[in-house]
């Protein structure tokens, strides 16, 4: 080229396209005008006091992939812990036992027993011909005769008589006379009635030492014709009160002393008052020494018989 340099050939399509760039940038400038854009500023981040790690991820378990034995929950280890004694309890004392009774009381019906004394005796034909006024008993207890005060006329006559004690019937709750003598009752012969019996009404009863209990004042029988208890008059025993109370028939013991046969019963004192009084309008309450309690064994006897028990029963294994 004259008058300059040469220019390159390469450089004719960059100016081209920088024409066209002008040329859009025009175009541009009277379009819509666009958002103006900012330069961003970047700010300085101050670096971590210590880096933090990452911590692991946490498997995550599925049924799939696991074994059979893994889905089993597995037992805890428990390891023995030593378990200390509980303190000693101290055992407590048995109670006492509980005192014997003083006295066996025994409960007789008005309409099973009645009293002898001044009680009316009859025929059999009703008509009444006395009153029984005492008993007769043996050496054994046993009633032999019963002593009838047979009346007169107006009170002239009366005589006492003995009649055996089998030619009697007995009638307790009969509202009569409750004793009926037989028709042909004979009186007993003189030379029975002196044999050694005893008359029982105002007879004394003692204990075995000598000591009077108290008086026999009634006597109760039955239909049986069986006696079933005394009536003692124990006024001046125990008390200075008049008190009677029901002693038991079988409670009775008669012994021969002096060619005399004497009634005894041990009652205390406290068996006496621990008794309830006698009343004629009350049922009977009768009364009889508590019995005595056998001895316990000495500890050196159940010891000596616990190893001859034991001793025995291997014997009776072996000879099985």
């Amino acid at each position: 080229m004259s008058g300059g340099f040469l220019r390159p050939a390469w450089r004719l399509p960059i100016l081209a396209v920088f024409a066209l760039f002008a040329l859009s940038g025009c175009s541009l400038l009277w379009g819509p005008q666009q958002a103006p854009i900012v330069d961003a500023t970047v700010m300085p981040v101050e670096p971590a006091s210590a880096p933090v790690a990452a911590s692991a991820p946490e498997p995550v378990e599925t049924e799939a992939a696991e074994p059979e034995q893994a889905k089993k929950p597995k037992k805890p280890v428990v390891k023995p812990r030593k378990v200390e004694p509980p303190p000693p309890v101290a055992t407590p004392a048995p109670p006492p036992p509980a005192p014997p009774p003083l006295i066996v009381l025994r409960t007789i019906e008005r309409s099973e027993a009645h009293t002898l004394l001044d009680s009316e005796v009859q025929k059999p034909d009703g008509k009444v011909v006395g009153r029984a006024i005492d008993m007769i008993a043996d050496a054994s207890g046993k009633p032999r005769e019963i002593v009838v005060n047979l009346q007169g006329f107006l009170g002239v006559g009366d005589r006492k008589v003995n009649f055996p004690w089998s030619a009697f019937r007995f009638m307790p709750a009969a509202k009569t006379a409750p004793i009926t003598l037989n028709a042909a009752a004979v009186p007993s012969p003189a030379a029975k009635s002196a044999a050694v019996q005893l008359p029982l009404i105002d007879a004394d009863v003692e204990r075995s030492n000598g000591a009077k209990v108290g008086r026999v004042i009634d006597v109760l029988i039955d239909a049986n014709a069986q006696p079933q208890a005394v009536v003692l008059d124990v006024n001046g025993m125990v008390s200075t009160e008049r008190r009677t109370i029901a002693a038991n028939w079988s409670a009775l013991r008669f012994v021969t002393k002096d060619k005399e046969l004497h009634p005894l019963i041990d009652l205390s004192d406290a068996q006496i008052n621990a008794t309830p009084p006698y009343a004629s309008d009350k049922p009977i309450r009768a009364v009889s020494p508590a019995p005595v309690p056998a001895p316990a064994p000495a500890p050196a006897a159940a010891a000596s018989a616990a190893p001859a028990t034991a001793a025995a029963g291997s014997n009776t294994r072996a000879a099985r």
